[in-house]
């Protein structure tokens, strides 16, 4: 019998797979910031990340504001800075590309916001903050970006076990992520092997005809 994950099809390889074009897309971001202020691309919108945000606040009894997050695939930062604004004391975001950490890094020194960005890489093990355990991870659209890369196959198999192990070993860890790419069932059926679901949070839909 054909399981769930075996009945995903893999996406189509794109250039948002590749880290030279987030290289590139955060270079222009950063000359755009130093010439007028503009943080740019809010991946999903601010309300994806806003949703996210307000569900943990809403949540205490899984999630309190000095336990350790980290938001996987920060880029600007903007979604570390929501839940610092929101009270969350214990934040850290990493991105493997440099010129996004020096960009939410900016944006974050003009903002006064106390958060903690640094380069780093979920698929590598060696990366720093593989040293340290958190309670909550959060991913709005690193997932996605992975799933478009010309080896998403084991990528995202290396994606889910590392995401799993950073995670404290209480059994209350928390993995909280925004997909574009992915429906509900798909993620649940890929990433059954490591966690369990819990909650859905909801967003709007559209229905046309």
């Amino acid at each position: 019998m054909t399981s769930d994950v075996e009945k995903i099809s893999e996406l189509d390889p794109s250039e948002l797979g590749k880290k030279d074009y987030w290289e590139n897309a955060y270079k222009l971001e950063l000359t755009n910031y130093a010439d007028h202020g503009d943080v740019g691309e809010v991946w999903f919108g601010e309300d994806a990340g806003q949703r996210m945000v307000n569900w943990m606040s809403e949540h205490p009894e899984y999630i309190l504001p000095g336990d350790a997050i980290l938001d996987n695939g920060t880029g600007n930062g903007m979604l570390c800075m929501d839940m610092a604004e929101e009270g969350f004391t214990n934040v850290t975001g990493v991105d493997y590309c440099q010129e996004a950490i020096l960009l939410a890094q900016k944006i974050r020194d003009e903002a006064g916001c106390d958060v903690d960005f640094q380069v780093g890489n979920i698929l590598d093990k060696t990366s720093p903050f593989f040293q340290k355990k958190f309670k909550v991870v959060t991913d709005k659209g690193t997932f996605d970006a992975i799933s478009l890369s010309e080896t998403a196959k084991t990528d995202k198999l290396t994606y889910i076990a590392n995401t799993a192990s950073i995670l404290e070993d209480t059994g209350c860890g928390l993995f909280i992520i925004t997909s574009c790419n992915w429906t509900e069932h798909e993620l649940t059926a890929m990433f059954a092997t490591h966690f369990k679901h819990l909650e859905t949070i909801p967003t709007p839909s559209f229905t046309f005809g």
